[in-house]
């Protein structure tokens, strides 16, 4: 009963038709369930089903069943169950005049039990969140388990018919003897039993070659569909891979696709060997050429598609600089031994991209200089896999294309395109396979970075799955815009805390320039030029420049804070009167700077000159501010604020974040420590007074309701809006209190053309002035 034990609980995972063809109807599953021990003990593959000597003790097998299946239907409770099995027991007297058919059933359910688990042929979906197995999607024929079954049967067929034609042959030999001995009795009784015999034997040799065309034809059509079905998924995975660029989450392992891809080759390979064999039997016939052709050009798309990049290149890449990428052949295992098989790689264009889809042929001309630009196919045991891994390849040079108009460095997409010859066992000439990576944008200079991520954002997040490369719409949707920006924080300051509706207002409001809109912004379009090529009004850098110094700051030096809801977010200063209007001199809250790439800033009430309160800002602090004190220490440094918004003691909240006093080094010196001091007598640093009215949010709402009882103590939900007044802050170090965004122009060796057209590009957009 091992056997059957192994093979119940993937019962659950085979399709209605395959379950149909694996218990016929003369052999149901209740027998094999209900006589499992019995069954596997006996010798069934100690039979030779053609022989017919063996018939009285298959016919004794034949009554044991019956007995078996009796007794356990009269011991079953369950009335049901009960007529249901005696039915079952009556029905298996079908077998009584050809006790050898059972025979062979049983022999063929228990061979395909063991195939399928074998070969491991039972797909399943991905676990749920609780771990546990999920049966996959239907999918009719397209299902590899019921191609395993169609061959299997055509291979029967072609068996039955191989002993048919024996039998036929034994009989009319026998025939031509009986006729020599009787030639003056044409009627004799031997004689016409042996004709008989013999038409019998033609006719069921008729019917069983039309069934192996039949089967042939309907395996065809099977496999086509399930390797349709493969080429989606992998096509599916690729697009996962390229969302995965926004964070959007993304299973990387290939293993069941590689299983699949090698279960179809081997069911290809057996139906091309029964098709050989059905010629050989019938001769050239049209529809065996078709065939023939048909599985000859499934065989080559198969192979054709099993390339794909494991580990993508990085999507911006900076000339002279190393990076590595990975290409995996998921027919590795099917490579014929012998010759190795080196993969090569080359920088190719948006247009040659187009035209590779189109032509499938090898672009000639070289729009780039790649070093170490080969690798071999290596296949590794432990983990199954055949992968060329390029560990130090880098670009040398590159050659641009005219640009149009405002058309900048950093928005050329280019790709790497990986092409070789290979050769599958069982194939007799090579296979020219290649594929291209996700979409890559070259610079030549480290103040390029940024706005070529912008490039790569807004490919990886508005693309179409199945585009022309590298195809991408000029305009999208609010909406959209909000899915990729939450995404794309979440994931690069790794952090389970997203933007609520409140942040993204206020980004709605700073990307649009419409600080007092309030509707639903949803529909609004917004273009790749409103996401990274205008400047935002008053500023000198784009919405993305100012975005991604956000995530960069977080990420590096505030994750904790964000994740713990520390930090507001992203919120104007009109909206800091409606939080803040109710509250004691003293209460801050932390927010996202709108003045300064990458900088957060304190809003903190404190006393007005005519003894009412004020909101005030303190000036941003960067990531080289926090590097040198931290946040929290800083908090606790600045007297004036003493709770953090709703009610809480700053010291309860951040102690955590406090550092903690330096020992006397050993030396002698007496250690000391940075202080950040604030002058809250700054006039200048002051917002207006705090307004005694409370207006409405875009959603009809009193704000004081929003931020009010509604807060959550430690997550903020902050109602965005533009910003910005900044009281200066003292701090006793040297030197700038931030970066500058100007970028740093490389030594005199390192320049050339265009890292100069770069640096200047760059200062032209950082001053808002035309480089022309």
């Amino acid at each position: 009963m091992a056997l059957w034990a192994q093979m119940t609980p993937q019962l659950q995972y085979l399709s209605t038709q395959t379950l149909n063809e694996l218990y016929p109807e003369t052999f149901p599953l209740d027998v094999r369930h209900y006589l499992a021990s019995w069954i596997e003990e006996q010798r069934w593959e100690n039979f030779d089903v053609d022989n017919m000597e063996q018939e009285p003790q298959a016919l004794r097998l034949l009554e044991q069943m019956v007995h078996l299946l009796q007794e356990v239907a009269q011991l079953n409770p369950n009335l049901v169950d009960r007529v249901k099995l005696q039915h079952i027991s009556r029905n298996l007297s079908v077998f009584q005049p050809q006790p050898m058919q059972l025979v062979r059933t049983v022999r063929d359910i228990l061979r395909k039990e063991r195939h399928l688990l074998a070969q491991a042929q039972i797909p399943q979906g991905p676990p749920d969140t609780s771990g546990t197995p999920q049966p996959a999607r239907e999918d009719g024929k397209t299902d590899v388990d019921n191609l395993v079954l169609k061959v299997l049967e055509i291979q029967n067929c072609r068996q039955t018919l191989h002993q048919l034609q024996e039998d036929l042959n034994w009989e009319k030999q026998e025939m031509e003897s009986i006729q020599g001995q009787n030639e003056l009795d044409p009627q004799h009784s031997d004689q016409v039993a042996r004709q008989t015999r013999i038409q019998q034997l033609e006719f069921t040799y008729s019917i069983c070659a039309k069934k192996r065309v039949q089967l042939l034809q309907d395996a065809l059509r099977a496999l086509e569909q399930c390797q349709a079905c493969l080429l989606l998924r992998i096509k599916s995975w690729r697009w996962e891979q390229h969302r995965a660029t926004i964070g959007v989450h993304f299973d990387d392992n290939l293993g069941s696709l590689q299983t699949w891809c090698e279960q179809l080759l081997g069911v290809n390979g057996n139906l091309r060997q029964e098709l050989m064999l059905v010629k050989r039997d019938h001769g050239e016939v049209e529809t065996f050429n078709t065939l023939v052709e048909s599985l000859a050009h499934l065989l080559k798309t198969l192979i054709q598609s099993s390339l794909v990049v494991d580990k993508q290149p990085p999507q911006v890449i900076k000339t002279q600089s190393k990076f590595s990428t990975t290409i995996r052949y998921l027919l590795g295992e099917k490579m014929a031994p012998g010759k190795p098989v080196l993969l090569k790689a080359q920088i190719i264009t948006e247009a040659q991209a187009k035209n590779l889809g189109q032509q499938e042929i090898v672009p000639n001309e070289n729009v780039g200089e790649l070093i170490n630009s080969t690798a071999i196919l290596e296949h590794n045991t432990s983990s199954k896999s055949t992968c060329a891994t390029f560990r130090n390849m880098s670009i040398r040079r590159i050659k641009r294309a005219d640009r149009k108009g405002s058309e900048s460095v950093t928005e050329e997409k280019f790709a790497l395109l990986f092409t070789t010859e290979i050769t599958i066992t069982g194939c007799e000439s090579p296979y020219g396979i290649q594929t291209i990576s996700l979409p890559v944008v070259v610079i030549v200079h480290g103040s390029q970075e940024i706005n070529a991520m912008a490039t790569i954002i807004w490919d990886c997040a508005f693309s179409e799955s199945n585009r022309i490369p590298f195809v991408v719409p000029e305009r999208v949707s609010w909406k959209q815009m909000c899915e990729a920006l939450s995404s794309k924080f979440m994931s690069e300051v790794q952090t389970q805390r997203c933007l609520d509706r409140y942040n993204l207002h206020f980004l709605a409001q700073k990307i649009f320039d419409q600080p007092d809109i309030s509707e639903d912004l949803s529909n609004m379009p917004v273009s790749w030029a409103q996401f990274n090529k205008e400047v935002l009004p008053g500023r000198n850098f784009t919405f993305w420049q100012w975005f991604e110094g956000v995530m960069d700051l977080t990420k590096k030096c505030l994750r904790d804070y964000w994740s713990e809801g520390l930090i507001f977010g992203f919120i104007g200063k009109q909206h800091l009167h409606v939080i803040l209007q109710n509250k004691p001199n003293g209460t801050f809250l932390l927010r996202f700077s709108d003045s300064e790439i990458g900088g957060i800033t304190i809003a903190y009430v404190g006393p007005s000159d005519n003894g009412g309160r004020k909101i005030q800002n303190i000036q941003p602090f960067t990531k080289k501010d926090l590097d040198s004190a931290g946040l929290g220490d800083r908090i606790r440094d600045i007297n004036c604020i003493t709770h953090v918004y709703p009610d809480l003691s700053k010291n309860d909240v951040f102690k955590k974040f406090f550092t903690v006093p330096s020992p006397p080094n050993p030396d002698g010196y007496l250690p000391f420590k940075l202080t950040t001091v604030v002058n809250p007598g700054d006039q200048c640093s002051s917002t207006s007074s705090i307004p005694p009215d409370t207006p409405i949010d875009m959603y009809g709402q009193s704000m004081s309701s929003v931020y009010g009882s509604s807060m959550n103590q430690n997550i903020f939900s902050p109602l965005p809006q533009s910003t910005t007044p900044f009281m200066p802050e003292q701090i006793p170090v040297q030197g700038p209190l931030y970066q500058s965004p100007m970028p740093q122009a490389p030594s005199s060796e390192e320049i050339d053309m265009e890292a100069l057209e770069g640096i200047l590009s760059s200062f032209c957009q950082n001053t808002n002035k035309d480089l022309h």
